[in-house]
């Protein structure tokens, strides 16, 4: 008899939120297995969530973003991810990051760039023109994840502030806070958290900066108050709770890089073809499925990314 034993991110019967807590079910409809998966796909709370933050609904438009796949569960995206400021095991953050205070929030912009200053959230993200998109996660340890991210994309915030001609590069930094986050603590990495895109890759339409998922603000272990979220690149490319954008000519310095230059490069596009040292890029295992599927060259997005490394040698370039 196979006895399957519980993932770290799954719940109880108990704990599952009724379906109609998320309003928008016809990306479940559209897959023929509501009732067969409801209990699988329906959101629940997650296992640590704070008891002083209530997450409120957010008001978005539908698009065409949608790979067609089922979604993660709600208390899978919440429950198991990396957020090492929080810690490095995949339940730390879910646990810990209640200690965050996302408001009020402010962002330093600087570098290169028309409007220099501290902005809050609300000046750079027009919440009156929200949308969902439906996006592959795809992280380098090789899991994956179907995400509903709820923002807008990044390039309208990067034209809003101005980029001068001559940035060829823009940088993002993640708060390193030791009261709120515990893992900064400890010399993980070099904090703070950095991470950067080429101009035309951050321009990219596919580029979006999150302020929710499943139709809520974004919970603290998933990088509230806003997020990048690249979603052809590995997951660590996609930097949490962001309070700095820096416009530069030269290319930024990325944590992950710097900690590890042979295993982790600046481009970090998803690629099978491109081993990590310590283990293969080939396939993934999608959470919350049996087995592992083949990974996508760009995640399944080549068609809108592919135009942007034309003639590069994308091993070299990883």
């Amino acid at each position: 008899m196979l006895i399957k034993s519980r993932e770290s991110w799954e719940e109880g019967e108990a704990s599952v939120t009724p379906e109609k807590i998320y309003l928008n079910r016809r990306r479940f409809m559209k897959s023929g297995l509501m009732g067969g998966l409801a209990a699988g796909l329906a959101m629940s709370l997650p296992a640590f969530a704070s008891d002083d933050r209530v997450l409120k609904p957010l008001n978005f438009r539908h698009t065409d973003f949608d790979p067609g796949e089922t979604m993660t569960p709600y208390n899978a995206v919440t429950g198991y991810n990396n957020y090492y400021e929080f810690g490095t095991h995949k339940d730390d953050p879910a646990k810990n990051a209640w200690q965050l205070r996302p408001a009020p929030w402010s962002v330093k912009v600087d570098g290169m760039v028309e409007k220099k200053g501290t902005f809050g959230v609300e000046d750079l993200v027009d919440y009156a023109a929200l949308e969902e998109r439906i996006y592959r996660h795809r992280c380098v340890e090789a899991w994956s994840m179907v995400i509903p991210w709820v923002g807008v994309p990044l390039a309208s915030i990067l034209k809003k502030l101005g980029p001068e001609s001559g940035a060829k590069y823009v940088a993002f930094e993640t708060l390193a806070d030791r009261k709120q986050m515990p893992g900064i603590r400890w010399p993980v990495l070099d904090w703070p958290y950095r991470e950067g895109l080429r101009m035309d890759e951050a321009m990219n339409d596919l580029a979006f900066v999150a302020v929710g998922l499943y139709g809520k603000e974004l919970p603290n272990q998933n990088g509230a108050p806003l997020r990048l979220v690249v979603p052809w690149k590995y997951g660590f490319k996609s930097i949490k709770s962001i309070v700095r954008i820096h416009f530069t000519d030269t290319k930024p310095k990325t944590s992950w890089n710097m900690s590890a230059p042979n295993e982790y490069g600046f481009y970090s596009n998803v690629n099978p073809e491109v081993d990590h040292p310590r283990w293969s890029q080939k396939r993934e295992r999608r959470i919350g499925e049996f087995g592992r599927r083949k990974t996508l060259m760009f995640n399944g997005y080549g068609d809108k990314v592919a135009s942007l490394y034309t003639g590069m040698d994308l091993r070299a370039n990883f």
